[in-house]
């Protein structure tokens, strides 16, 4: 099928990551159900559009969707008609020509500096060399949960969360590319990670010094929890019973940390890490193409958005500076 050999393309060729990859397939069944098998030829303007009404009506008891997933919906039915006109299955390109759903612009949310600070320093416990020296002395209990082993499990889980957090916090990763690191993604010499992003494309991201420290102790208490030395091309995070970190844990370890720290307000989750750090980036006067590198961005355009926050944060400033602002904008002395 068409379809298949698309998402064959790009799995392979753009490679897109196994999840896109899912959203695109079930993209692509949804269109086919909504036009009873026959995709290709229902591809033209009129179709495509009674199916954009479908979505955002209900899909038949399917449940409505919002305008962001209509787009992204039409998106794929777009990929996928430029596929099929370099295959010369199709001469235009009918999805161009259906108008999208208005998509109201939404802010990257983040986390105060102030906030961050305070849960660095609650937690610095569960980073320190006292409790690895702890945990250290209950020896080798990968995948073991027997009551005697309770707290060396529980110790270090705590650590690992914590490492989760100060890793996404300090390098802005997304969370696919967190749990794909390895042993070998760290460069010891230059304190620096090497991170695989969307499209496979490799960058390095520096450390700051006292992350690299936390990755080490970390990395101890591994060892310790496998009794033995771990290669290269391993996991560089593991779970307590051995295996490597998977989205679910990940998202779990953030809700888990961050929900417990007062001062942490909104949503709990790796990619607003990820939006703290460029705004904070940019409010300490970094450029752009900087960030856009840093965050593994294809384009400006993706890295841009993050000046909206420094805007608002500049009018408030200026609101309560500039001596006109005080005095309510009049026009006398």
């Amino acid at each position: 099928m068409l379809t298949d050999s698309y998402i064959d393309y790009i799995s392979k060729v753009r490679r897109y990551s196994a999840r896109t990859c899912r959203i695109y397939a079930d993209v692509l069944a949804d269109f086919g159900r909504f036009c009873g098998g026959e995709i290709i030829d229902n591809l033209i303007p009129s179709r495509i559009r009674e199916y954009e009404v479908w979505l955002m009506n209900g899909r038949d008891g399917g449940g409505k969707l919002d305008a962001r997933t209509v787009n992204l919906h039409l998106s794929v039915l777009s990929g996928f008609c430029r596929f099929l006109l370099r295959e010369g299955h199709l001469k235009t390109n009918p999805a161009r020509t259906v108008k999208r759903p208005k998509v109201e612009k939404r802010l990257p949310v983040f986390y105060r500096d102030a906030s961050m600070e305070h849960y660095f320093e609650r937690t610095a416990h569960s980073a320190s060399e006292d409790e690895l020296a702890v945990l250290e002395s209950f020896g080798p209990f990968v995948g073991n949960r027997s009551e005697s082993l309770k707290t060396a499990v529980q110790m270090y889980e705590r650590r690992l969360r914590r490492l989760i957090i100060s890793l996404l916090h300090a390098s802005g990763i997304r969370r696919s590319e967190l749990i794909g690191l390895n042993l070998d993604s760290l460069d010891a010499g230059r304190q620096t990670l090497r991170v695989r992003g969307k499209g496979d494309k490799m960058r390095e991201i520096p450390l700051i010094s006292s992350v690299w420290q936390e990755i080490l102790l970390y990395l101890h208490s591994v060892e310790s929890m496998v009794g033995r030395e771990r290669t290269s091309g391993e996991p560089l995070l593991i779970t307590a019973s051995g295996r490597r970190l998977y989205p679910a844990y990940v998202d779990r370890a953030v809700k888990q940390e961050l929900g417990s720290d007062d001062g942490i307000t909104g949503r709990k989750s790796p990619h607003v890490l990820r939006h703290t750090l460029a705004t904070e980036l940019l409010d300490a006067g970094t450029d752009l193409n900087s960030i856009k590198e840093l965050l593994g961005h294809a384009s400006l355009a993706a890295t841009q958005v993050y000046t909206h926050n420094s805007i608002e944060k500049l009018k408030t400033v200026y609101n309560n500076a500039h001596p006109r602002a005080k005095k309510g904008g009049s026009h006398g002395d």
